[in-house]
């Protein structure tokens, strides 16, 4: 079933650029801060060392797990959450519950969805029937995100851009901290994934729901060793 419409073209009013950058913000209070999504654990294990690598890494994270499951349910639940079609957002929200590989990545999504929805409370960016229904949902982060920027007025890619890149920001803090690295470092890494988000995006906007994937057996495995690695900065 594809849920998809063309997204907008228009250039963003100046209150959907400052909205989208707002969500983007690491200072956003969700957390997302405390997790490493994995990379704390292949520091540990000696796959990543240095910027080289910690750069590849999360490149191909960006490929490989944002490409093909958040950014597509992102999209296809800002339209969801447009239509008000709460089947629609329940059965996404399901998808992402399911295909979470390690109880640390499930938890990191639901705290980070259960917080996103506490900021939105108390904000005038919802409506009280759709925060409602919300409030029952058992959380993820990207339909939460889906929701925060579903009255910006920004369109599919715009979204997705702005998700993928405060994503891009809170993993390169997590560098500098677990290889450890300098700032300098982070700043080239940044850069190299503000190149490669664009293409994750258009590649996650051609994908319908039979197309999505949650397949990363390195990263779950990895996942599944951080919940017991004994000296730990991040909680995934």
């Amino acid at each position: 079933m594809d849920m998809r419409t063309n997204t907008l073209t228009e250039p963003l009013a100046p209150s959907s650029l400052l909205q989208l950058i707002w969500l983007a913000s690491p200072a956003l209070p969700v957390g997302g801060f405390s997790y490493s999504e994995g990379l704390e654990a292949a520091v540990d294990a000696g796959l990543v060392s240095n910027e080289a690598t910690a750069s590849d890494w999360l490149v191909q994270q960006l490929h490989l797990t944002l490409a093909r499951a958040d950014l597509p349910v992102i999209a296809q639940a800002l339209i969801a959450w447009r239509k008000g079609d709460h089947a629609r957002v329940r059965a996404l929200n399901a998808w992402l519950l399911q295909t979470r590989e390690t109880a640390e990545l499930r938890l990191q999504t639901e705290q980070m969805g259960r917080s996103l929805r506490e900021w939105l409370r108390n904000l005038p960016l919802a409506s009280p029937a759709t925060l409602e229904f919300a409030a029952a949902l058992e959380p993820t982060y990207p339909v939460l995100f889906a929701l925060t920027a579903a009255g910006s007025g920004a369109g599919e890619r715009d979204v997705l851009l702005s998700y993928a890149f405060g994503w891009a920001e809170n993993m390169m803090q997590a560098a500098l901290k677990a290889v450890p690295l300098g700032q300098t470092s982070g700043q080239r890494i940044l850069a190299r994934l503000a190149s490669e988000i664009p293409v994750a995006v258009e590649q996650a906007l051609a994908l319908h729901d039979d197309d999505r994937q949650a397949f990363s057996p390195m990263l779950a495995i990895l996942s599944s060793r951080h919940e017991t690695q004994y000296s730990r900065l991040f909680r995934s």
